[in-house]
């Protein structure tokens, strides 16, 4: 494990087995609310609730450090309680072959998806829940049950599925021939019994959830978020990383070249 103290961080890189360690995981749990998950780390944000909980920590993480590289755990202690109110990055400081987590999404109508693990994970669980949070109607360890009746949670739903790569994870989503026409029934103006309608409008629909953006958004919308996520996901930002990383990059940024094309709106 490294430890880094920057002005506006506090940095840790480690190995998975001590992301996983009991005193870390209880940390983290707690912080569900105030956590991004990114593709090879985690970010926790303050939240003053839980202000003894961060520093008690801190203290843990500290002994750790100090014991591992064997200075004095008191001084590094009181350079790190400096930074206690930055956010903290979590790093993997080892990016393995992503494990494949197998993820079911079943519509029982409209207004109430069922997203289900093949088998339990904590990690992509906590992630689905960090996103959708105020959607949940109930849970266990391996299913939730969101509620899409608006809008709003339709589109918060699709972002947070669009997201496959967490850690070292890669989320496999799967669903049934029905999973879109129920959903978006709201948003079909033709009879799901037209099979080649319906095939255009599940490309449409596949086209926004990776541009980021709900279903019918406008052109500027459409253009703002093409252009972010093609400067996040550009294959150049990651040409040192491991190779599966470069792959899973390109691929990403070829399908949002693909999906754009294919909504944008060319004036004459």
């Amino acid at each position: 494990m490294d430890i880094v103290l920057r002005n506006n961080l506090i940095l840790i890189t480690t190995d998975f087995e001590t992301l996983n360690s009991v005193w870390m995981r209880e940390f983290l749990n707690q912080h569900i609310r105030g956590m991004l998950f990114l593709p090879k780390a985690v970010l926790i944000f303050r939240n003053e609730t839980l202000k003894e909980v961060r520093e008690a920590f801190i203290h843990r993480l500290s002994e750790h450090h100090a014991k591992t590289h064997d200075f004095n755990h008191k001084f590094f202690l009181r350079s790190m309680l400096k930074f206690g109110t930055q956010p903290i990055k979590i790093e993997l400081n080892q990016l393995e072959e992503p494990e494949v987590i197998k993820v079911h999404l079943y519509a029982y109508d409209k207004n109430t998806v069922l997203i289900s693990l093949e088998s339990p994970n904590s990690w992509v669980t906590n992630y689905l829940r960090s996103q959708l949070e105020v959607y949940v109607e109930r849970g266990t360890d391996i299913s939730l049950v969101i509620d899409v009746s608006d809008y709003k949670a339709k589109a918060r739903l699709e972002k947070a599925l669009n997201k496959r790569h967490i850690l070292h994870y890669q989320i496999q989503y799967k669903y049934d021939n029905h999973f879109i026409s129920k959903l978006y029934s709201d948003f079909a103006n033709f009879s799901f019994g037209d099979l080649t309608k319906f095939d255009e409008f599940a490309d449409k629909k596949k086209f926004y959830t990776i541009l980021e953006c709900p279903i019918g958004a406008s052109q500027d919308a459409l253009k703002k978020s093409y252009k972010k996520l093609t400067k996040v996901y550009h294959p150049d930002k990651v040409i040192h990383e491991a190779p599966h990383m470069v792959q899973h990059y390109t691929q990403k940024f070829q399908l949002l070249q693909e999906a754009y094309q294919a909504l944008r709106v060319v004036k004459n």
